[in-house]
């Protein structure tokens, strides 16, 4: 069959679009659909072989017909940068305490203090990458292991020292909020938004178990007693004790009135301080509260110093104020003194009361004298309060404290900037006047505020950036920042031909006329009385165009030296103006500069001549106001963004609305066609970034990964990568792939992800009513099902039927031969060779330690039974004994009604119970040795080094202290005595 090409020129256009059209084509994709008949889907235990049947009808009547099959080239994430640390986490030091780990957005940033240098991003995989993918908090152990909770409930274990993700653990059903390890590191404890607890192994990589009593948002947690307790606040306004041996709630603490924000203890453990929304800060020491007033605004954040010598409770505002601890010795002493001081008080005083009075007054304050009590301010002392120029959002303590200060505190700002400080003793030790220095900050990289408009240049080598108080550019291929120029509140941005000046129009109605090369702000311009919205250049390049709230729309003319000057600089001249009826929020120019079209506040657009300012056309339609539109470069198609949600694609020729598409979830916020095609992109603030055919009103790939409202976009000239700005502070770089895809394969996908997301939905029963949970609190299962759980149960379900095949095939062969039928036995090629034992035991060995348990309680009974048969066999491997007993562990509890009730399983059961306590006991006593081994190499290091003379110094000095210390208090008792 002679197929005809038409009108098409190229078989790949440079925007992208691949077009391939007849039988090779056809016969490829038949080809490729053969080899892949079945499809496993995201869902357990659903096979696509209709859709692979419907694509092979599809390609063989294309290779009949001759039809066009049109492909598009996809777009995925390369790079984010200008967060340089996210308002809604915390930061915390690593082990060491030479790195601080800093959230931004999706990805973890290690900040070398010292050099101010980001050495290392902990950053998730592309395929999991998603708007739900967003850091809440991180919490570091006393190894290299660093713990990050994320917005869709996973906790990921990071290895900071190689960069590497360890494992993910899978739990929470909401967003983790909390995250504290215990001393050691072996136990991590986190707390979510949907008011649970829950216990990880961080050496097995599972979950222990799930603690529920909570009525509200988990806010912080603490390990308490060497890791036997727990204590957890939550927004409900209580406290609870947890005892992590026996898993039930062994005490609920009131007393705050509101919600409570955060929790800390002492090293010693001696108090535990909590911090709420009421204006006090409350001390438990020994279930007994004291009262310490705190700020006018809520205590975000209290922590305790390494040393416990330093407590700092940061405010929901601008400060921190910092508290001395004081040891015992140093405590009663200030109690005594206050007791001194308020007999002073007394006997100077002139008091006109009878006498009588006065001796029972005095027999009373003789009495207060001889009991000391030591109250709360006689042991935290009021340093000076740390006060910075933007709200705070978190603060950490540096675990390794500098030898000429008390402590380091790092702080994390809402304007995107980090600060630390250095916490020094000014004078003696006996005097508590403290000194407060500012070492650093790392503000360089990033925007102090959201990214407002985002331009780039012709030949695609920089991009220019606004924001609330600066102008950035930008290397957009490898996310350097190369000048930073001060500017005022910048909503809109343009660079001018030749890309060494940049036109910036601002929120007071200025231009500001940005040079480039030298960084700095050459002129501005008082252009409008209200702000400028919008800027277009003319694409004859002589000049742009603005529109203002003022209604007006302005037109520009570069002009290249200013007259009076001498070197040669650029300025602008207003040339024409045209007033309009309406606040001006869009204009933009068609490519042969016949038509400005005009977007006003009254939800319509008008189409003027350039010449005559005369009305071509008006555009009526949208419901809201029209925030961004685009004519495309040949100037047959306009397509309006508006706040209502829709796109609308009109012809510029009669004005007809070609179709309204509903677009995005939010207001529309930026719109722009790919140069010299119909295919445009367009932002919303639901997040996305969606890139459309305007042509066939098709949504061709929705992509995702910002966090907040997407406010602008940039496409290069070639339509290579795109670049977006958010208010999540972010700038985001897309690139163009050379990887194929369909229209229909990505609508299938769509509806794929909405059916995954209903069965997650329904795995995690949010549509069911929360049972009610007992005062004292419950403990569940720590996983969840999930799509991943159900994959597995059907491998494992899939391996025992591929096995109990093979041993009836092997029993049938062993009878054959027994007759004296020889026959070689044929193994089955899906099993690698492997033995029917090894084949589940492989099978059971990928699952994820984390997923094991959810795993197995969605087998049925009549598999688990096949399953508890093969463990006898898979315990004479040393290295399973563990694998095995958490599987003969979680089946017996999962079916012990039926299996005590099934006579066919006490035989298995019987065998277990021999062989599982002595392999444990093998495996116990090597263990065992192999510790003993390693504490005697370590006292044969030790016998050989000086390290036993560095101890006993150090131990020394601890008496030494100790003793000064004794001798201090027994010569005050003498003192006050006399």
């Amino acid at each position: 069959m002679q197929l005809e090409r038409g009108t098409l020129d190229d078989t790949q256009n440079d925007d992208g679009a691949a077009l391939d059209c007849g039988a090779n084509r056809a016969v490829a994709l038949q080809a490729e659909l053969v080899r892949k008949t079945f499809i496993p889907s995201g869902s357990p235990r659903i096979w696509k072989p209709f859709r692979t049947r419907r694509k092979q009808k599809e390609a063989t009547t294309a290779a009949a017909a001759g039809t066009i099959v049109k492909s598009y080239l996809r777009y995925e994430p390369a790079a984010s940068f200008v967060v340089i640390v996210s308002v809604e986490s915390n930061i915390t030091y690593d082990s060491s305490g030479k790195h601080l780990l800093a959230p931004a957005l999706e990805k973890i940033g290690v900040w070398h203090v010292r050099q101010v240098v980001c050495t290392k991003t902990l950053s998730p995989s592309v395929s999991s990458r998603g708007s739900s993918l967003f850091v809440n908090c991180v919490a570091s152990s006393p190894s290299s292991l660093v713990a990050s909770g994320y917005a869709d409930g996973s906790i990921r274990i990071w290895d900071c020292d190689k960069g590497s993700c360890e494992t993910t653990l899978n739990g929470h059903k909401g967003a983790v909020t909390a995250l504290r390890y215990n001393k050691v590191g072996s136990l991590l404890a986190s707390g979510s938004k949907d008011n649970d607890i829950i216990l990880w192994d961080v050496v097995g990589e599972t979950g222990l178990f799930r603690l529920r009593g909570h009525r509200d948002q988990i806010t912080d947690l603490v390990f308490l007693d060497s890791g036997k307790k727990l204590v957890t606040s939550s927004k409900d306004k209580f406290l609870r004790v947890w005892d992590l041996e026996t898993q039930h709630c062994m005490q609920i603490v009131s007393g705050h009135h509101s919600e409570i924000w955060s929790i800390d203890v002492d090293p010693d453990e001696r108090y535990l301080v909590t911090g709420s929304a009421d204006l006090e800060l409350r001390l438990f020491y020994n279930v007994k509260h004291e009262l310490m007033s705190g700020d006018k605004d809520r205590v975000a954040t209290v922590r305790f110093s390494k040393s416990g010598n330093l407590l700092a409770c940061q405010v929901a505002g601008k400060t921190v104020e910092l508290f001395l601890v004081l040891d015992e010795v140093q405590s009663k002493r200030e109690a005594k003194q206050r007791l001194k001081n308020r007999k002073k008080e007394k006997k100077s005083a002139k008091m006109e009361v009878e006498e009588t009075e006065n001796v029972e007054a005095n027999h009373d304050t003789e009495g207060a004298g001889n009991t000391l009590v030591v109250t709360v301010p006689d042991v935290f002392k009021l340093l000076p309060t740390i006060l910075v120029s933007k709200k705070i959002c978190s603060i950490s303590f540096c675990p390794v404290t500098p030898e000429s200060s008390l402590a380091s505190l790092a702080l994390s700002l809402n304007n995107n900037l980090l600060e630390f400080y250095s916490i020094k003793r000014d004078g003696s030790e006996k005097t508590l006047s403290i000194k407060l220095e500012r070492k650093l900050s790392i503000e360089l990289e990033g925007h102090r505020s959201y990214v407002r408009s985002v331009t780039l240049s012709s030949d695609n080598s920089f991009l220019m950036s606004t924001s609330h108080n600066a102008v950035k550019i930008w290397n957009p291929s490898t996310g350097s920042c190369l000048k930073t120029i001060d500017s005022g509140y910048g909503l809109c941005g343009l660079i001018v031909p030749h890309n060494k000046y940049g036109i910036v129009g601002t929120k007071d109605g200025e231009i500001e006329i940005i040079d480039i090369d030298n960084g700095t702000c050459s002129e501005v311009v008082g252009a409008h009385g209200g702000s400028v919205r919008s800027i277009a250049t003319i694409p004859n390049g002589n000049g742009f165009v603005t529109g203002s709230a003022d209604h007006d729309v302005k037109f520009w003319e570069y002009i290249n030296q200013k007259p009076g000057q001498d070197s040669k600089s650029l300025t602008i001249l207003n040339v024409r103006t045209k007033k309009m009826n309406d606040d001006v929020l869009v204009v933009a120019v068609s490519p042969d500069a016949k038509y400005v079209a005009v977007a006003l506040l009254d939800c319509t657009v008008k189409i003027l001549f350039m010449d005559s300012f005369k009305i071509f056309l008006s555009l009526y339609g949208h419901k809201l106001p029209v925030l961004c539109m685009d004519i495309s470069s040949d100037g047959d198609l306009i397509v309006t963004g508006s706040a209502d949600k829709n796109l609308r694609i009109w012809g510029l020729d009669f004005g007809d609305c070609h179709k309204s598409i509903f677009a995005h979830a939010g207001s529309v916020m930026d719109v722009q066609f790919v140069h010299n095609t119909h295919y445009m992109f367009s932002v919303g603030k639901d997040h996305l970034l969606k890139y459309w055919d305007a042509d066939k009103f098709e949504l061709l790939l929705t992509l995702e990964g910002h966090h907040a409202a997407v406010w602008c976009l940039a496409v290069s000239n070639r339509g290579d990568f795109v670049v977006t700005g958010s208010h999540d502070r972010s700038i985001r770089h897309w690139d163009r792939t050379e990887e194929p895809f369909f229209i229909e394969e990505e609508k299938e996908k769509r509806l794929e992800e909405i059916f995954e997301a209903y069965m997650n939905d329904t795995f995690e029963d949010r549509h069911v009513p929360r049972e009610e949970l007992p005062e004292e609190g419950a403990v569940a299962l720590a996983g969840k099902r999930t799509q991943e759980t159900l994959t597995a149960t059907d491998s494992i379900i899939d391996a025992l039927e591929v096995a109990e095949v093979e041993l009836k095939q092997i029993a049938k062969h062993e009878e054959e031969k027994a007759r004296g039928k020889v026959a070689e036995f044929q193994p089955n090629l899906i099993m690698l060779g492997l033995s029917p034992s090894d084949y589940v035991l492989r099978a059971l060995s990928n699952i994820s330690t984390n997923d094991l348990e959810q795993t197995l309680l969605a087998l049925p009974f009549s598999d688990a039974l096949k399953l508890l048969s093969y463990t006898k066999d898979w315990t004479s491997n040393h290295d399973k004994v563990e694998l095995v007993c958490r599987i003969v562990t979680i089946l017996l509890q999962t079916h012990h009604s039926q299996l005590i009730s099934t006579p066919s399983a006490r035989p298995v059961l019987a065998v277990l119970k021999e062989i599982i306590y002595a392999r444990v006991k093998e495996c116990h006593d090597t263990l065992g040795f192999n510790l003993a081994a390693m504490d005697h190499l370590k006292q044969l290091m030790a016998s050989r080094s000086d390290a036993l003379f560095r101890d006993a110094k150090s131990k020394l000095v601890e008496i030494r202290s100790q003793q000064l210390k004794r001798l201090e208090a027994r010569t005050e008792t003498k003192t006050e005595k006399r």
